[in-house]
């Protein structure tokens, strides 16, 4: 067993299942996520295993036919699974946020009608709340959702949408003719049903394509186009309209802790790369990691593994007792982000010309780190959110 990301306090379901999940990534991610990321391949195999595993139904209520399982342990899961290989653990995250809105917020024909397939991975979820010229300011929505009898018509673009091919529901945020005046309770999230496949999916809705990425291949991340788009009423989340801005508010705490345990497993990832090859590798008639300079290196490196990882934990066992962790999902992301670009370059660093190589895995952990850096808000978003949070529980008092 590794030294490093131990979680103390588990239970033997949680320890049997993380025993499962890390068993699969050593045997059936690991050994093909270089071939399948060079091509941009989706994992379908993969995806299928994971089917068979229950794991699209983690976090869903056994009620439900899912596994009932804590936010945490869906996060060490997550670790695990980037690990082996993070567009994999791609496929599942925006699935689980959508799951999570659903069972918190949703209309009780909601969640019998969805979460059952939820998680048998039949349905599977897609988040979007992005815009092309929208960034990080969500009150600037302009996708808009206007009434029609008992129907909506949705006409607008929508941005950087995980799994937008792929996936057969959307939680989708628009804008709505609340009459509020604070902009963001003029916010409404839909649950748009439709089929797998790009071009045009559904009348009045278009999924363009892939968009072409840096790193993160193999999951296709897409744009999503509405043109007079018909949606019923019954399909707004929890049945009333205007409350979208908090419901996926909700949805975006789930998957900061989601990034940040992914980042974790990347940067386990990348230091166990670096302190196996550093053993293998000689210079000067002795291996690399005997020498002063990269044996520090490996030391930084794996107090910030251990640093990101219970920062994570601790955000995650909050938000699962039903306190509000926006801070520390906040400080977790950030960290593990941080320190998962750090750690992945000085692996990069460690293996010399050969990290620049297709042949050597870190070469591609170094395209998929950066893109941590980002998703769900940027690091200055998240100082944001902390600087805020703590200005509001130290406020002065006159």
């Amino acid at each position: 067993m590794a030294r490093l990301a131990q979680t103390a306090g588990l239970t033997d379901v949680q320890r049997e299942i993380l025993a499962t999940v890390r068993d699969f990534v050593d045997k059936e991610i690991i050994p093909h996520a270089q071939a399948l990321e060079h091509a941009d391949a989706y994992p379908a195999d993969i995806v299928d295993g994971m089917k068979e595993m229950g794991l699209f139904g983690l976090t869903i209520p056994e009620s439900y036919g899912g596994l009932g399982e804590s936010l945490l342990t869906y996060a060490l899961v997550v670790e695990q699974i980037a690990r082996g290989w993070m567009s994999v653990s791609g496929v599942i995250n925006t699935h689980f946020i959508v799951a999570h809105m659903i069972k918190q917020h949703g209309t009780e024909a909601q969640k019998a009608e969805l979460l059952p397939r939820m998680a048998t991975g039949e349905v599977r979820g897609a988040f979007s709340m992005s815009e092309p010229d929208l960034g990080s300011d969500v009150a600037a929505i302009k996708t808009r959702a206007r009434k029609d009898g008992s129907d909506y018509i949705v006409d607008g673009a929508k941005m950087w949408l995980t799994n937008g091919g792929s996936s057969n529901l959307i939680a989708l945020l628009v804008r709505t003719d609340e009459g509020a005046d604070r902009p963001h309770q003029n916010l409404t999230a839909f649950l748009v049903e439709k089929p797998e496949g790009f071009g045009e999916v559904a009348p009045g809705l278009v999924i363009p394509g892939k968009i072409d990425k840096m790193g993160y291949k193999g999951v296709d991340t897409t744009e999503a186009v509405f043109s007079g788009y018909r949606i019923g009423a019954d399909r707004v989340l929890g049945g009333s309209s205007g409350r979208g801005f908090a419901q996926m508010m909700d949805g975006v705490e789930v998957g900061r802790v989601n990034v940040a345990a992914r980042a974790c497993g990347i940067a386990i990832r990348a230091f166990e790369l670096a302190v196996e090859y550093a053993q293998q590798r000689r210079t000067f008639g002795k291996p690399i990691a005997e020498h002063q300079a990269i044996a520090f290196k490996l030391a930084e490196m794996a107090t910030k593994v251990e640093a990101a990882h219970l920062m994570m934990v601790n955000a995650a066992r909050l938000k699962d007792s039903g306190e509000r962790n926006d801070v520390e999902a906040g400080m977790a992301k950030l960290l593990a982000s941080e320190y998962c670009v750090e750690v992945t370059q000085e692996a990069f660093r460690i293996h010399g010309g050969y990290g620049y190589s297709k042949e050597y895995e870190i070469e591609r952990l170094m395209r998929e780190a950066p893109f941590l850096l980002i998703g769900e808000g940027t690091s200055e978003i998240q100082k944001t959110i902390i600087s805020r949070g703590l200005l509001r529980e130290y406020r002065l008092r006159s």
